[in-house]
């Protein structure tokens, strides 16, 4: 008989790519005790070193995703300057094992699911008690019985698991009003990729194709280009299975995939239209990258009509910026251009309505299976948005624990204290403003009010292409006041150089954390030259320091520093950056 054993939890997260590390980080920062169960053997999903997806976001200018995500990848350029995959899974990794609130399950699928059913508050019918994974590894079941749990697998497993309400397929345009060219709904969905990346070397290699391969020409590839010397060429565009279930098909589809993958280098390679008799094959994912399956209902359904719109929501949790990126069923063999391009508004609003189940009580879910329509899905389904979804349904979960609430509860009285818990948390919402008390904003500090109006990037929502103030290294940045004050927490925004201009290389490489294409000139990545290396923070009460907080190798761009003390003197004191720069901006620096 195989073993089997039972964690108990606040919180269980099924799916560890961005969105599911996000989700789980979030609500154990906050005091949540969290299972993060994991099918694969490294972390990362789209983005992990099985499948090398890059993690896109909001192509607009300053919209780039802060929060844990931001922590991530500055970590990332910290550690792995030639953007090595394996080191990269090895940052995922580390951010959630540091986490002592997080019960990591690794090689574990989530196979089955216990529900109650009932007749639960707000029209939900049902609750979900117990969870049940099976670790190959150990062979062993895993049951996981917690108040709350949140789907982040992408294929929503536990939509079949539990009964919770779920679509499949294409809307019509006349259903929700959008602009696709779908006049009848369907169960056709964007199609999976298996990919491959190219190394340049410095003599001939041959490559011999296996007998598998797809036979491919010339005419297979227009509109499509492969560039293995363009630092953007990640061939995303090997891509089938929209014209079938992606979901049921996938093992059948993967060999189809493979083949055409390993037809395209062998094109590449032996065709002659291409300078390639150096190159070597890097890379072959034999695990699909997946676009769209299943996708919850949720008491909110956001459309496409809502995005172009730029539709303001009182419940905003995160925000996107991708284009409207449709790409056809048929994917590799459909004729013409692959995809759509549909320019969206800069940061449009995602509400947290999208992020719980209409008839599941505890389910929460996030990333591309939310609440939303095909069109829309086609620009909120890149990772960097994933993971703002995943840090706010993280973040909700913690709410809810706190105030023993139900997802739908933490919207009708809790939705301000998520938003400000998400702002605390370095996340951008565009039609919010992080709260500043009333006693920093009238207590005097050398720059002026810049450094506390809660703004903590320079945005055309703020209409503001600067944030904060520039000053000399060692300068001192002082909040006196008079007499003691309770100081609840204080918090600090460095400039992280969210365009990343002073990065090397193009514009592909120095927006993404990983590459496609390794050529002999790759350039090596380094930290933003921008960003605060080395300061000191100090609580001061009757000249002596109450709090103290020191960084030699800082790798964050924010700082949100519970303190509840009575001090007389809080000082920053900004000393050197990594671009050996003689001044240092801060974005912001206030108190509550």
């Amino acid at each position: 008989m195989l073993m089997r054993r039972t964690i108990e939890a606040d919180f269980c997260v099924v799916g560890g790519g961005m969105a599911g590390i996000c989700a789980a980080i979030a609500a154990a920062r906050g005091g949540s005790k969290v299972v993060l169960m994991h099918e694969r053997p490294v972390l990362g999903g789209n983005a992990s070193s099985e499948i090398r997806m890059w993690i896109c976001g909001s192509v607009h200018e300053n919209d780039r995703e802060t929060g844990i995500l931001e922590e991530i990848m500055l970590e990332n350029l910290y550690r792995n300057p030639t953007k090595n995959y394996y080191i990269w899974d090895t940052v995922l990794y580390d951010f959630v094992l540091r986490e002592p609130n997080i019960t990591l399950l690794l090689n574990c699928t989530c196979m089955d699911a216990q529900v109650e059913k009932g007749s639960y508050k707000y029209g939900r019918d049902i609750k979900i008690t117990k969870i049940t994974g099976y670790q190959m590894t150990t062979q062993t079941f895993i049951d996981v019985r917690a108040r709350y749990y949140a789907d982040c697998s992408g294929d929503s497993i536990l939509a079949p698991l539990t009964g919770a309400n779920f679509t499949l397929g294409r809307e019509s345009a006349d259903k929700y009003g959008e602009d696709t060219h779908v006049q009848k709904a369907d169960t056709m969905t964007m199609g999976m990729s298996c990919l491959i990346q190219g190394r340049q070397t410095q003599r001939t290699i041959k490559f011999i194709p296996p007998s598998f391969s797809a036979r491919l020409k010339r005419s297979h590839f227009e509109h499509r280009n492969p560039d293995i010397y363009n630092s953007s060429e990640n061939f995303w565009y090997l891509e089938l299975g929209g014209d079938r279930d992606t979901i049921h098909d996938t093992e059948e589809i993967t060999k189809e995939l493979i083949s055409l993958a390993t037809g395209t280098w062998d094109y590449i390679k032996n065709s002659g239209d291409y300078d390639a008799d150096n190159w070597e094959l890097e890379f072959l994912g034999f695990l699909p990258g997946k676009r769209e399956s299943r996708r919850y209902i949720g008491e909110y359904m956001i459309t496409q009509r809502d995005i172009s719109d730029n539709v303001t929501f009182e419940d905003t949790v995160a925000y996107g910026g991708w284009p409207l990126d449709d790409h056809f069923p048929a994917g590799f063999y459909h004729r013409g251009v692959p995809n759509t391009d549909i320019k969206t508004p800069s940061a449009y609003g995602i509400p947290y309505r999208c992020l719980y189940s209409k008839n599941v009580e505890n389910l929460f879910f996030a990333g591309r299976n939310i609440s939303m329509t095909h069109m829309a899905m086609s620009s909120i389904r890149v990772m960097a948005t994933c993971a703002l979804l995943g840090q706010a349904a993280g973040a909700a979960a913690d709410v809810a624990r706190k105030n023993s609430l139900t997802p739908h509860e933490v919207y009708l009285e809790k939705i301000e204290d998520l938003q400000d818990a998400l702002l605390d948390s370095d996340c951008f919402l565009p039609n919010k403003t992080r709260k500043v008390s009333a006693l920093c904003k009238k207590t005097d500090i050398v720059g002026g009010d810049a450094l506390k109006d809660g703004q903590d990037r320079p945005h055309s929502l703020y209409n503001t292409k600067e944030c904060g103030i520039v000053v000399d290294n060692e300068a001192v940045l002082e909040y006196l006041f008079e007499g003691e004050k309770k100081i609840e927490a204080v918090h600090i925004v460095f400039d992280s150089d969210l365009e990343r201009n002073t990065l090397p290389g193009d514009r592909c490489e120095q927006t993404h954390n990983t590459r496609a294409n390794v050529l002999l000139d790759s350039p090596q990545m380094h930290m933003p030259k921008t960003l605060c290396k080395e300061f000191r923070l100090e609580l001061l009460k009757g000249g002596k320091v109450e709090h103290a907080l020191e960084a030699s190798e800082n790798r964050k761009r924010s700082y949100h520093i519970e303190v509840n003390k009575e001090v007389d003197c809080i000082r920053l004191v900004p000393i050197s950056n990594w671009g050996g720069f003689g001044k240092t901006r801060v974005f912001s620096f206030d108190f509550r």
